[in-house]
């Protein structure tokens, strides 16, 4: 029989034992930035008056492992550095994580006059991560290593808006084990499942939920999956996942203060500051498609007026390119994507579709001068399936909008990028979450289940 599987929001608050934290902490990167995001801080855990020394190690594991996977190979010196601890905690934390296998030494380079230095990274084969991407209309699951090199793909024979939520989840379990099977088969063990979905996700009643009424989700319970596959897993909002991915290892590295946006279906935003995901009290911050571009102007699907996602969601392009050439637009699925690549075609021909396509450069840059108004990044990173393959053929006129709507200091501190994870980056997301469980130590590990017995859901928040 299955066991009940390991179930967490991933958010940045801890509350188990004697520590209760509930800010993320920051480390200052290579560049002097502080964007290297912890789950908590030493300065945190220390605040708290109660930590103990287990904890302490924790954090110190987490810091260590945190710099390994965003800028490995390192040597222990460059780690004391990264990480302001001493010497000695980092020998002691390396020397665990090598005995773990989670690091391996993968080399030696020369020191100034002294020993060579070994040079340390994640082990890549210790174990697979499992991305679940929740669209509004496709599911894919993706498998990655440690090095968070994509290994095996599968598509989920569902679509959300059209099944009840609790049949999709039986699907989504059914592929996610068959993926385990085929990772199991080529020496892979699954780490865990991180699921991103197109909605609020929180706790309500105590049980970690997904509100997501585009798909027809209301306050539908992850347990079950959970308990289907075996596995930890581990849940956070779509936008929010492809943030944490571009800040970890695309568009959004280096970065402090951010604002990544997905485009795709629905609109949506992540922002950071001072390196850290800002999710507001009800984890729901980030609904930038619903914040409204034009009062009283087109009705949005969320039942409000005027919202951006109305004029730019993947609809409402749809419904530019139709007013500009019914002829080519009629035949195109709004639930495929193939007919953006064909809208970008006529548009390079000239015409009415050109004209189509400005417009919605001029309202997406003006969605981004209102973040850039409001939040005051450095940088805005432009995601999502849309925003992949629209993003290039429009930035331009995003950049010079933003230039006109945003005040002209806020402005021209602000670089505007597209993404550079590609397709899967929203599911990368979702894997990472799995690393955030690696990074405190996290749940038992696969294997080690049976001998610490019987996990039970753990709701942290």
């Amino acid at each position: 029989m299955t066991s009940r599987g390991i179930l967490m929001l991933a958010r940045p608050c801890v509350n188990e034992q004697n520590v209760k934290v509930h800010r993320q902490g920051t480390l200052r990167g290579p560049c002097g930035c502080r964007s290297q995001q912890l789950n908590f801080s030493t300065m945190a855990v220390l605040a708290s008056g109660k930590a103990t020394v287990r904890d302490l190690r924790r954090v110190n594991r987490a810091a260590v492992l945190k710099q390994l996977f965003q800028e490995g190979p390192l040597n222990r010196s460059e780690l004391a550095q990264l990480t302001s601890l001493s010497s000695a905690s980092i020998t002691n934390v390396t020397s665990a994580l090598l005995d773990e296998g989670l690091v391996l030494q993968v080399g030696r380079e020369q020191s100034d006059g002294g020993r060579p230095r070994a040079l340390l990274q994640v082990n890549p084969a210790f174990g697979a991560l499992l991305g679940v991407e929740v669209g509004e209309t496709r599911i894919r699951v993706d498998a990655f290593d440690l090095g968070m090199t994509l290994v095996a793909s599968a598509n989920v024979a569902s679509h959300p808006q059209y099944q009840q939520p609790s049949e999709t989840l039986r699907l989504v379990g059914l592929t996610v084990s068959e993926l385990c099977e085929k990772l199991a088969a080529e020496g892979r063990r699954a780490l865990g499942v991180g699921v991103a979905a197109p909605g609020i996700v929180g706790y309500q009643g105590g049980e970690l939920q997904v509100h997501a009424p585009n798909i027809g989700w209301r306050n539908v319970a992850l347990q079950p999956l959970a308990d289907q596959v075996g596995l930890p897993v581990f849940a956070d909002n779509g936008a929010k996942a492809l943030g944490q991915a571009e800040m970890w290892l695309g568009a959004g590295r280096g970065a402090s203060h951010a604002a990544v946006a997905l485009w795709g279906t629905g609109v949506g935003a992540a922002i950071f500051t001072d390196g850290a995901l800002y999710r507001g009290a009800t984890s729901s911050a980030g609904e930038w498609g619903h914040t409204t571009l034009v009062a009283g102007g087109k009705a949005c699907r969320c039942g409000a007026f005027g919202c951006l996602e109305a004029y730019i969601g993947s609809r409402a392009l749809l419904e530019e390119w139709c007013r500009a050439d019914p002829g080519a637009a009629q035949l195109a699925d709004p639930d495929s994507e193939d007919w953006l690549d064909r809208f970008v075609e006529a548009a390079g021909a000239g015409g009415k579709a050109a004209e189509a396509l400005e417009r919605v450069g001029t309202y997406l840059g003006t969605g981004v001068a209102n973040l850039v108004n409001l939040f005051n990044p450095e940088k805005v990173v432009l995601g999502g399936w849309i925003g992949v393959k629209l993003g290039p053929v429009v930035i331009s006129t995003v950049r010079e909008t933003v230039g006109q709507q945003a005040l002209e200091y806020t402005a021209g501190g602000a670089a505007i990028e597209i993404g550079k994870l590609g397709p899967e980056a929203v599911a990368l997301g979702a894997a990472l979450l799995v690393v955030d469980g690696l990074l405190l130590g996290g749940p038992a590990l696969p294997g080690q289940q049976a001998a610490r017995g019987r996990p039970k859901s753990l709701r942290v928040g």
